[in-house]
C-alpha cells in the first residue's frame, strides 16, 4: 500500500495527500475488519509438519489445553467393547438446514432449531453436521474413506456427537448436492433446499447398532464430557466424492487417534 509511505505522502499537494490518507485509512479498516472466526481458523490446522499441527494444538492457547491434559479425548480406536443393554437413539431431523459454512477445516451444515435426537426421554437438539477425511474414529486400527459427525446439545448444555462412516462405493446425491454448494474458500452461503435434510445422511437401520463412549470434540479447544455414538452402518460415497472434499478442505482433516485411558466402549449386547 503505497500511500501509507510517509515519504510518499509528504511530497505530494494538499488535494492529493488527502485522498492519499483516506486511501490509506480505507486500506488499514479492510485489513482489520476481517472476520474473527478467519483468525481463529488459522491459529490451528490438521497438518502434523506444522508448528500449529494436532501435536500442538494444546499449546496454541491457554484454553486448548485439554488438546494435550485432557483424558478422554476423541477420536479412539473402536478395539474391543463391553457389552451393555443400551437403549434405541431416536432420530427426528425435520428442520431445514439454514447455512452451508467452508471454515477453512471442513464443510459444515448448520440446521434450524426443530431437529432432534432423543436418548431415554432427554432431547438433544441437532446444532450441525460436518465431515472428516480420513475418518476420525477407526475400527481395530482402520481408518474409512470418510466420517460425519452430527453435534446435539441438550437444555443443560451437555454435548452428544454421533458419528457415522463413509465407505467408497456408489455416489451419494445428497453429498453432490453439498459438494456444488460448498463455498470454494472460506465462506458461508444461505441454504433454502428442503431435500438438504440431515437424516438423509444416515442409514435408517442404524438406531440400534452402535458403539458409545465419553470423549471430547474432535477440534480445539477439545471439550470434554461429550457422549459420543458411533453408528456401525456405513454410508457410501465415490470416490471421487471423497477427492472433491478432499480438494475443498486441502488435504486430510482428521484428529490423530487418542488413547483410551482405561474408558469403557459399550455396545448393545443384544
Amino acid at each position: 500500500m503505497p500511500y501509507c509511505n510517509r515519504s510518499v505522502i509528504k511530497d505530494v499537494d494538499m488535494k492529493t495527500r488527502t485522498a492519499a490518507v483516506l486511501t490509506c485509512l480505507l486500506g488499514l479498516a479492510l485489513i482489520f475488519s476481517v472476520p474473527l472466526h478467519a483468525a481463529e481458523s488459522a491459529l490451528w490446522s490438521y497438518d502434523e509438519n506444522k508448528k500449529n499441527g494436532p501435536e500442538h494444538w494444546g499449546s496454541l492457547s491457554k484454553d486448548y489445553h485439554l488438546c494435550k491434559d485432557g483424558k478422554q479425548q476423541s477420536p479412539i480406536d473402536i478395539d474391543s467393547t463391553m457389552l451393555k443393554k443400551l437403549s434405541p437413539l431416536h432420530f427426528q431431523y425435520e428442520s431445514m438446514p439454514e447455512e452451508l459454512v467452508n471454515n477453512g477445516h471442513t464443510i459444515q451444515i448448520n440446521y434450524a432449531p426443530g431437529s432432534s435426537l432423543n436418548i431415554t426421554g432427554d432431547q438433544y437438539e441437532l446444532l450441525q453436521l460436518h465431515f472428516h477425511t480420513p475418518s476420525e474414529h477407526t475400527t481395530i486400527g482402520e481408518d474409512h474413506a470418510m466420517e460425519v459427525h452430527f453435534v446435539h446439545k441438550n437444555a443443560k448444555g451437555k454435548l452428544v456427537v454421533v458419528g457415522v462412516f463413509i465407505k467408497q462405493g456408489s455416489a451419494h446425491p445428497l453429498f453432490e448436492k453439498i459438494l456444488a454448494l460448498a463455498p470454494k474458500s472460506p465462506a458461508s452461503v444461505k441454504l433454502t433446499d428442503a431435500t438438504l435434510k440431515a437424516s438423509r445422511l444416515m442409514a435408517q437401520s442404524s438406531a440400534e447398532n452402535y458403539v458409545t463412549y465419553s470423549g471430547s470434540l474432535t477440534t480445539p479447544p477439545c471439550t470434554e464430557g461429550v457422549r459420543w455414538y458411533v453408528l456401525r452402518e456405513m454410508l457410501e460415497f465415490s470416490a471421487a466424492q471423497v477427492e472433491q472434499f478432499s480438494h475443498l478442505v486441502h488435504g486430510a482433516n482428521s484428529r490423530p487417534e487418542q488413547p483410551l485411558n482405561a474408558r469403557a466402549i459399550f455396545r448393545d449386547k443384544d
